[in-house]
C-alpha cells in the first residue's frame, strides 16, 4: 500500500458522508440545526483543503489539521460512543455558528492568498539529490552539538543559546530529508537510513526527558509527511509495526508525559534523567495515575469534558468543549479586545533589542476567565482554537474580519516560501508545525508563525542548502554520484566494414 498524499477530496463523496453522518447524528439525538452546522462545517472545510493544494501546499495542510483536530474528530468520536454531538456544551448553537463563520471566512482566505502567492517558490531548489545526503548528515550534527551544549552554556532570555533554539529545527529537518533522500536513492524500496535513526531517536529522548507528547510525536509525523511526498510503499510488516507503536504510544508515552508534568520538581526544567527513568520502568503504575487523575478532572471541570466518561488521548484530539466555554463567557461578560494580537507582534521583538519585554500568556488568562485553572497558576498552558480566540476577542468581527485577515497572511507567506512540498522539503517542515498550532495555538500563535517560524524555515533552508552539506562531508566525505553503465555495444550498422586480408 502506497501512502496517501492527496491533492484534493471528492466532494461528492464526502457530501454523501456527511449526510450519512448527520442523520446518525439525529438519530442519536443531537439538535438538527447543530447537525446541520456539523455538515455545514465539514463541507467547507473539504472545499477550503481542495483550494488551498491538499497537502502539496502549506495552506492546505493547515486546513486539514484546523477542521480534524479541532472538531470534527471529536463529531466522530461522539458518535461511535452514541452521545448527541451537542452535548456537554454550554452554547452549542451559538459555539457552531462561531465554528461554520470561521471555516466559511477560511475559504476566503485561501481563494484570496491563491492569488496572491508568488508563481515559484522563494526556497524552491535549495537543496538537490546530490547533497542531500549531507546536508541530513549536518542537520543531524548540529542537532547534537546543540543538544549537548545546551545545559553547558548560559541560557536565558535574551541569550546566544535561546536566540539558537528559536530556530533550531535540525533533527525534524534531519529526519525529512533523509527520508526523502533514502526513499528517493533506494528507488522507493526503504526510507530509513542511519542519519534517520539517529536524528529520530535523539528528538524523542528530547521527548522524553522534557515529558512532551508534541516531542515524542513529532519524529513519526516527520517520517509519515516525507514518506507520504514521495508516495512510499508500504509493506504489511510497516503496517503492523506503526499500529503496534502507536497503541504503545497513545497506552503509555501520553500517560507518562501528563503524569509526568506534575511529577517533575517546580525547578526541574528537562524532567531529570532519574526521574523519567523511574518513570519509563512504571509505565503500568504511570497508566494508572493517569486515568484516575483524568477522572478526577474531569468530576471537577464543572462541564468543561466533551464526553460523559474521560476518553484518554481522545480527550487532545478535539477543542470545541474548551471553545464552547470560552464563546458562552464571551457572551455573557463581553470581549477581550485585540491586545493578545499585537502583543503577539510585539513579542516578535528579540530580547537584546528589548530587554524588559513582557510576556504574558493569554491562553492562561482566557482560562482563568471562565475557571478552569486556580488564581495562583499562571503557568499552565491551555489551548484554545483561532475561533474562540477571535471570538472573545471581537465577537463576530473577530471572525469574520480579523480571522481571515491573519490566515490570508499566513497561506500567502507560507504558501510563496515553500511552494509544492513534493518538489522542495520546507513546506513538509511547515506542515508539521501547524499539526499543532492549526488547532490549539489559537489565533494568536500566527504572529509567531509568520515571525520565527518563518525565519526558522528560511534559516533551515539556507544552511542545509549551503553549510550543512560542507559539515557533513567532513564526516561521511563527499556524496558519491551514481553513474547508470550503459548497455554494451554489440555492433554498429553503420560502420564500414573492414577490407578482406589475404589470411581471411
Amino acid at each position: 500500500m502506497r501512502l496517501p498524499f492527496p491533492e484534493r477530496i471528492s466532494f461528492v463523496k464526502a457530501c454523501y458522508c456527511a449526510l450519512l453522518f448527520c442523520a446518525i447524528q439525529v438519530y442519536q439525538g443531537t439538535n438538527p440545526l447543530f447537525a446541520l452546522g456539523c455538515l455545514f462545517f465539514i463541507l467547507v472545510s473539504v472545499v477550503a483543503f481542495n483550494m488551498g493544494g491538499g497537502f502539496t501546499r502549506p495552506s492546505g495542510g493547515y486546513v486539514f489539521f484546523f477542521a480534524t483536530l479541532t472538531a470534527i474528530v471529536g463529531f466522530v468520536w461522539k458518535a461511535v460512543l452514541g452521545e448527541p454531538a451537542d452535548s456537554n456544551l454550554q452554547n452549542p448553537l451559538l459555539t457552531i455558528s462561531a465554528y461554520c463563520g470561521c471555516i466559511t471566512m477560511m475559504v476566503v482566505a485561501v481563494f484570496f492568498s491563491t492569488k496572491l502567492k508568488t508563481k515559484r517558490a522563494l526556497l524552491a531548489k535549495m537543496v538537490t539529490d546530490a547533497n542531500m545526503q549531507t546536508a541530513t548528515v549536518g542537520c543531524l550534527i548540529s542537532g547534537i552539538v546543540l543538544f549537548v551544549i545546551g545545559p553547558l552554556v548560559e541560557g536565558g532570555n535574551g541569550s546566544v543559546i535561546s536566540a539558537i533554539n528559536q530556530v533550531n529545527r535540525f533533527f525534524p529537518m534531519a529526519i525529512i530529508l533523509g527520508v526523502i533522500h533514502a526513499i528517493r536513492r533506494s528507488g522507493g524500496t526503504r526510507s530509513i537510513s542511519l542519519p534517520v535513526l539517529l536524528a529520530a531517536g535523539s528528538s524523542l529522548w528530547i521527548g522524553v526527558l522534557g515529558f512532551s507528547k508534541e516531542g515524542m510525536l513529532t519524529p513519526f509525523l516527520c517520517w509519515l509527511v516525507a514518506a507520504a511526498s514521495q508516495h512510499y510503499k508500504v509493506s504489511r510488516t510497516q503496517i503492523f509495526g506503526s499500529v503496534l507503536a502507536a497503541i504503545f504510544t497513545f497506552q503509555y508515552l501520553v500517560p507518562y508525559a501528563q503524569f509526568g508534568r506534575s511529577y517533575r520538581s517546580a525547578d526541574d526544567k528537562v524532567g531529570g534523567i532519574g526521574n523519567s527513568i523511574f518513570l519509563l520502568s512504571n509505565l503500568g503504575y504511570v497508566r494508572e495515575q493517569y486515568l484516575e487523575n483524568s477522572a478526577d478532572t474531569y468530576d471537577e471541570s464543572s462541564g468543561y469534558g466533551y464526553y460523559n466518561e474521560p476518553q484518554g488521548f481522545f480527550d487532545r484530539l478535539e477543542m470545541i468543549s474548551v471553545d464552547d466555554a470560552l464563546i458562552d463567557h464571551t457572551r455573557q461578560f463581553g470581549t477581550f479586545g485585540l491586545y493578545p494580537l499585537i502583543a503577539s507582534f510585539e513579542n516578535l521583538v528579540p530580547h537584546f533589542i528589548w530587554k524588559d519585554k513582557p510576556v504574558v500568556f493569554f491562553l492562561n488568562v482566557y482560562a482563568h476567565e471562565i475557571g478552569m485553572l486556580s488564581e495562583e497558576d499562571n503557568t499552565t498552558g491551555v489551548s484554545f482554537s483561532p475561533v474562540a480566540d477571535a471570538f472573545h476577542m471581537d465577537g463576530w468581527m473577530g471572525v469574520f474580519v480579523v480571522a481571515p485577515l491573519m490566515w490570508l497572511l499566513l497561506f500567502t507567506l507560507f504558501d510563496s516560501l515553500c511552494g509544492d512540498v513534493r518538489k522542495s522539503p520546507w513546506g513538509l517542515l511547515a506542515i508539521v508545525a501547524f499539526a499543532h498550532t492549526a488547532p490549539e495555538g489559537g489565533l494568536s500563535v500566527i504572529a509567531y508563525l509568520v515571525g520565527y517560524m518563518v525565519f526558522a524555515i528560511v534559516f533551515a533552508a539556507v544552511m542545509a542548502a549551503y553549510l550543512m552539506p560542507v559539515l557533513g562531508t567532513l564526516f561521511i566525505g563527499p556524496e558519491g554520484i551514481q553513474i547508470r553503465r550503459g548497455a554494451p555495444i554489440r555492433s554498429i550498422p553503420s560502420r564500414v566494414a573492414p577490407l578482406p586480408t589475404p589470411e581471411s
